[in-house]
């Protein structure tokens, strides 16, 4: 699977270094304001692992309120101000990376919706998939391995 993308100017493209750790599709008040859409779909990846292409300027994190008053920023690029990537919570060794800026966005599937409680009712999630009201417990949805990915590279849980 090619895992390159861009922004909607091309003045930033990039390549991941590896598959995503774990994909979301986040039904959120915030997403939908935020994407001008129903939902925003999101690959967590480790921020070293989003290799920009040569002569590429640096995106621009923007700073957004959140409810719990934690830190987030949506890394933008500095000419189009397309959504590239988010960090949360200050944790910028941690990126979750907007699946639609990829070269091939529809090569990926979520592994889990969240935030379900506030999905527009239009949206109908196919059978079997695993949605959850609100977030969820990573350590009883994420596989071994990229919960191992995540542990080394956030700070230990308190």
């Amino acid at each position: 699977m090619s895992l390159t993308g861009s922004c909607f100017c091309g003045a930033i493209t990039y390549r991941l270094s590896s598959a995503p750790m774990f994909v979301h599709c986040c039904h959120c008040t915030d997403c939908q304001k935020q994407t001008g859409g129903a939902f925003a779909i999101n690959a967590l990846i480790e921020r070293d692992r989003i290799e920009l292409g040569p002569g590429c300027p640096d995106p621009v994190p923007i700073a957004m309120k959140t409810d719990s008053g934690r830190p987030h920023h949506i890394c933008r690029c500095p000419i189009c101000q397309t959504a590239l990537w988010s960090h949360y919570g200050g944790l910028e060794a941690l990126a979750f990376l907007r699946v639609s800026t990829l070269d091939r966005p529809h090569d990926i599937v979520p592994d889990v919706h969240i935030y379900t409680r506030s999905k527009v009712s239009w949206v109908a999630l196919p059978p079997g998939v695993r949605a959850f009201e609100a977030y969820y417990d990573s350590r009883k949805e994420w596989p071994a391995e990229s919960l191992a990915r995540r542990a080394a590279v956030l700070p230990p849980r308190r």
